[in-house]
Order: structure tokens, then sequence, then C-alpha cells
């Protein structure tokens, strides 16, 4: 273990933007080197989200899923991921990763998520021109970086707001399914599914489940990070059929299950920090 430790930092949006995006992620092991091969290593769970990462100093190889393409991206457009993924650093690494409610990616570029689910390319090949000069933009003064995204964005959410678009960060897939169904109406249930998948790339049902774990995980942070939890309590609480359901979910969104979790967060596993600055 190093004796300075990486910058990892979670830095919450400016209030006009808390409905866009759902934060930034900065991370750097460029000041101090990560010596040990296995904590280069990054394990990402599964998300609803699309993401922007730029990468400023060094690069990352897609590890797991085994057949993803391994073409380097400076700039890469992330749509939502149903499986977790695992990445590798071959060297220090600086990035920015700016994380979107997808309807308001959507509202925003017109890209349709649901062309997206599983998949990246390089960002002007997912969202055109203006956020290749974006994304320029933020590599050559990546100091400013957050505020440059800020300044591209809040323009063009207030126009998307304006024409109707909106989120809730509280709980968005809610609002989401409310909002579509309003604008809807007479249409049918497949219309509000389709409408659904394009705005936020997967069905209704999928987006809820992934909420209820996310909130289950950080409802419960404290007890496993403790050692005193208590997995059928906190699956009741999360409204699961039973502690089996609560793992099978936990194993599909992570790789993990729940107990196994609790013990790479209570450790100084590398490998896991995007876990533990998301609190």
């Amino acid at each position: 273990m190093n004796a300075a430790e990486p910058t990892t930092r979670l830095i919450f949006p400016r209030q006009p933007l808390a409905s866009c995006v759902r934060a930034y992620v900065v991370r750097s092991t460029v000041e101090a080197p990560l010596t040990d091969r296995q904590d280069r290593y990054n394990h990402f769970p599964a998300t609803p989200h699309c993401s922007i990462t730029f990468y400023i100093e060094g690069e990352a190889e897609v590890v797991e899923p085994p057949d993803a393409p391994q073409e380097r991206i400076r700039v890469v457009f992330c749509g939502p991921q149903t499986r977790p993924i695992v990445t590798y650093n071959p060297g220090p690494v600086r990035v920015l990763m700016v994380m979107f409610y997808p309807q308001a990616l959507h509202a925003m570029s017109g890209v349709d998520v649901s062309q997206w689910v599983d998949r990246w390319a390089p960002v002007e090949l997912a969202l055109g021109a203006e956020w290749q000069a974006l994304a320029e933009a933020v590599l050559a003064a990546p100091e400013r970086g957050v505020r440059l995204l800020e300044e591209f964005l809040q323009p063009r959410w207030q126009a998307a707001r304006a024409g109707g678009a909106g989120a809730m960060a509280g709980d968005w897939v809610r609002h989401l399914a409310t909002q579509v169904a309003d604008s809807a109406l007479g249409r049918g249930v497949r219309s509000i599914e389709r409408r659904i998948k394009a705005s936020a790339g997967q069905p209704l049902r999928k987006l809820l489940r992934l909420q209820r774990a996310e909130r289950s995980f950080f409802e419960a942070r404290d007890e496993f990070m403790s050692g005193k939890a208590v997995w059928s309590d906190i699956a009741a609480r999360g409204g699961y059929s039973d502690q089996a359901h609560l793992c099978r979910e936990a194993r599909e969104i992570t790789g993990h299950t729940p107990g196994e979790l609790a013990r790479v967060l209570a450790s100084s596993d590398e490998r896991y920090w995007i876990y533990r600055i998301w609190n």
C-alpha cells in the first residue's frame, strides 16, 4: 500500500444542473502511482446512468466483460450498463467523469439511449461535433474541467427543461414514468414503455430494480461497514421477497453477494474506490 493515497473526489453539480447531472468524479493516481498491479483494477457496478469519461492522463483497458472492444479512447461516452465492469490501468491515470440521468442526456442531445445499453464509444461518435468540441476544451484545460462542463450543460439543460424535459434527483425513475405517462395519454402501455426505453435505455421494471438496490445499499451501509448487518432485515426493508432475492440482485449488479461486497468495502482494497466515495 502506498504511503500517499490516490486522489478521488465526488463532486455534486450546481443547483440548476442537479436534475441533469448525477455527479462528477475526479480520480488521479499520478501523484501516488499504484505499485501493486492488483490495485490498478477498477470495479464498477451496473448503472442506469450515462457517463462521459475524460482520460486526461493515462488509459484504461476493459477486462470484464471479456468480449468488450479494446480501442483506446481519450474521451469515452458510456451508455447504461446492465452488468458490472472491470477495467485496468497499465499506468498512472488522471480522469474526470460526469454522470448523467439518462433522460436528461436524451433531452439535451437527442441520443436514443436504448441504442447505447452495454455500449461505449468516442464521444463524438455518440453525441456529435458540439460534444467533441467540449471534450477538446476539457482536455486542453483540465483544471477547469467541471466549470467547462457546467458552462456547456447549463444552457442546454435549461432549453430542454423549457421544452418539457425534467428529472428529479430524489426519485428520478418514478418521475420519468409519470412524465412519460402524462405526455402519452391514450397511447397505451407499450407506447409508454417504448418512450421510457428511448429516453432512459431500459424498461421501467429494470430501472426500479437498480434504484431499489442502490437505496438498500446506502441505507444499510453503516450496518455492514460496522459488521452488524442482518441481511434478512435489510432485504425486508428494501422490499425484496427474501434474503436470497437480495443476494441474486446484488450479484447481478456488482458481481458480488452483499456479504462479499461488505468485506471488500471494510478493507482498504483500492479496486473498489468507486463504491467508497458513493455515499
